[in-house]
C-alpha cells in the first residue's frame, strides 16, 4: 500500500543520523524488491575478513538517498528535481544479485546484463525484471513513481543511464560521477563497518562545497582538501578491503559455486533474484563441485592464492584479458590444471579481476573539476603525485590463481615457473 500524504518515517542511520522519508520514498522503500535488499550484503564476502562488515544495501540506498537529497539542497535543485534524483539514490542497487558485485560477472554471461539493467528493468515495469521477493515478476515500481508525478523511465535514466544525450546531465552526475552521492556514502559505510579507518572522509565538506556548473558536478576550490582526502580513501578502501586477498579467494569460489551448478548457465537465472542466505542455500543442496564450494565457503575453508603476477608482458596481458572475456574457456583451464595437480573441478580459480582495475585505474579522477572564481580547472589532469596516486592500481597483483588448500604446495611447484601466458 502506498503511504499516505501526510506520513512521514524517520530513521536512524550510524552515518548520517535520522534520514527523513515521506511521500514517494516512503512508498518505494515498502516494495518487495527494496526491502529485498534488507539481504544483500554490501561489501559482499568482506564479513570473512572484517567480522563487522555485515551492513546490507538497504541500509546504503538510504544513505545515498540522504547524500542526495544534501547534495540537491546545497545545489539549489528544484522541488520536481530534487524528488527525481533521490528517487534515483534510492532504487539504484534494486537489481544487485546476492553478495552485490560478487556475482556481477555471472549476471552477465548468464543474463546478458549487469544489475544497473535489472534496476532499470523493475523501475520500468519491463517483462525482463526479475522477481526480487515478491513472488510475481510484475513489478509495483512504476505505479508508485507515476503517483508522485515521475516518469519512471527518467528515474530508471539517472539508475542506468543510456547512450547519447542526456536529458539531466547534472542529476544523472549526482548518482555517476567521479564523486557521487553513491560512492559519498559507501565509503563512509564500509569503514564503518569494516573498522578500517582509511574511507573516513570529510563529507560534511564535500556537501558544502558542491557546484552545479554546466551539467555538471564540481567543487569549490575551497574544498580541494576533502576531494583530495576523497581520492585518496577511495584508494586505500579497495586496496585495503574491497580487493583484499581473502576476500577476492571467498568471491571467486563464490562466482566458481555458481557456474559449476549442474545445467549451468540456464539454472543459474533465478538465483540473481534471491538474497545472500537464500542462493547460499540453495548452491549448497544443488550437491556436486556447487555444494561442496558453498560448504567451504560458509565454514570458511577458503582458497588460498598459490601463485600471482604483479607485472605482466603485454602478451601475457592480452592473453589473459582474452581469458577474461571467455568464461567457459576460462573454467576449461582452471580444471585442466586442477586434474593436473590432482584435484577436482572448482579446486583451482584464476582471479583476473585485477586486470580490470588496471585497465581502468583512476583515470575518472582526470573529471574532477575545482571552481574557482567562475572557472573550472581540473588538477588531476595533469602530471604529478595526485595523477601517480589516482592512476594506482588498488590490486597490486594482475593475475592470481587460487587453490583448495590441500593443493597449494602442489599448485605452487607448477606455477612457480610459469609464464601468465601459459595459464
Amino acid at each position: 500500500m502506498p503511504a499516505r500524504r501526510d506520513e512521514r518515517k524517520s530513521i536512524f542511520d550510524p552515518i548520517h543520523g535520522i534520514v527523513d522519508l515521506d511521500g514517494a520514498a516512503l512508498s518505494l522503500i515498502g516494495q518487495p524488491g527494496f526491502q529485498r535488499l534488507w539481504g544483500i550484503r554490501q561489501t559482499g564476502f568482506a564479513h570473512l575478513v572484517f567480522p563487522g562488515a555485515n551492513h546490507t544495501r538497504l541500509e546504503h540506498s538510504l544513505g545515498v538517498f540522504w547524500v542526495a537529497g544534501a547534495l540537491a539542497d546545497t545545489l539549489g535543485l528544484s522541488d520536481e528535481e530534487r524528488q527525481l534524483v533521490t528517487a534515483g539514490a534510492l532504487l539504484h542497487d534494486l537489481g544487485h544479485p546476492p553478495f552485490s558485485h560478487t556475482l556481477e560477472p555471472s549476471m552477465v554471461e548468464v543474463l546478458g546484463h549487469g544489475h544497473e539493467a535489472v534496476s532499470r528493468a523493475v523501475i520500468v515495469g519491463s517483462p525482463l525484471a526479475p522477481d526480487l521477493g515478491g513472488g510475481s515478476r510484475e513489478s509495483p515500481t512504476p505505479s508508485v513513481l507515476e503517483q508522485y508525478g515521475m516518469t519512471p523511465k527518467d528515474v530508471a535514466d539517472l539508475v542506468d543511464p543510456p547512450a547519447g544525450r542526456e536529458r539531466a546531465p547534472l542529476l544523472r552526475h549526482l548518482l555517476h560521477g567521479p564523486i557521487d552521492a553513491d560512492r559519498i556514502d559507501y565509503l563512509q559505510r564500509d569503514a564503518h563497518y569494516t573498522g578500517v579507518a582509511h574511507g573516513a572522509i570529510d563529507a560534511v565538506r564535500l556537501l558544502a562545497t558542491a557546484r552545479p556548473h554546466a551539467g555538471r558536478l564540481v567543487f569549490a576550490d575551497k574544498g580541494r582538501s576533502a576531494v583530495e582526502g576523497f581520492l585518496v580513501g577511495r584508494a586505500l578502501m579497495y586496496a585495503s578491503v574491497y580487493y583484499h586477498k581473502t576476500v577476492r579467494a571467498a568471491e571467486v569460489m563464490a562466482q566458481a559455486a555458481v557456474e559449476r551448478l549442474p545445467g549451468y548457465p540456464t539454472t543459474a537465472a533465478p538465483l540473481f533474484g534471491l538474497t545472500d542466505g537464500e542462493m547460499l542455500v540453495r548452491l549448497r543442496d544443488a550437491g556436486g563441485h556447487s555444494g561442496q564450494l558453498t560448504r567451504c565457503l560458509t565454514a570458511r575453508r577458503l582458497h588460498k592464492r598459490a601463485h600471482g603476477w604483479q607485472v605482466l608482458t603485454p602478451a601475457a596481458r592480452n592473453s589473459l584479458k582474452k581469458l577474461r572475456a571467455d568464461p567457459p574457456e576460462r573454467r576449461a583451464r582452471e580444471d585442466a590444471l586442477a586434474a593436473r595437480i590432482g584435484g577436482h573441478p572448482g579446486d583451482v580459480l584464476f582471479d583476473l579481476a585485477g586486470l580490470e582495475v588496471r585497465d581502468h585505474g583512476g583515470m575518472d579522477w582526470s573529471e574532477v573539476g575545482l571552481l574557482d572564481h567562475e572557472r573550472v580547472h581540473y588538477p588531476f589532469r595533469s602530471e604529478g603525485p595526485w595523477r601517480t596516486f589516482t592512476a594506482r592500481p588498488p590490486s597490486l597483483w594482475a593475475a592470481s590463481v587460487y587453490v583448495a588448500p590441500q593443493l597449494r604446495d602442489a599448485a605452487k611447484r607448477r606455477l612457480a615457473a610459469t609464464d601468465a601466458t601459459a595459464l
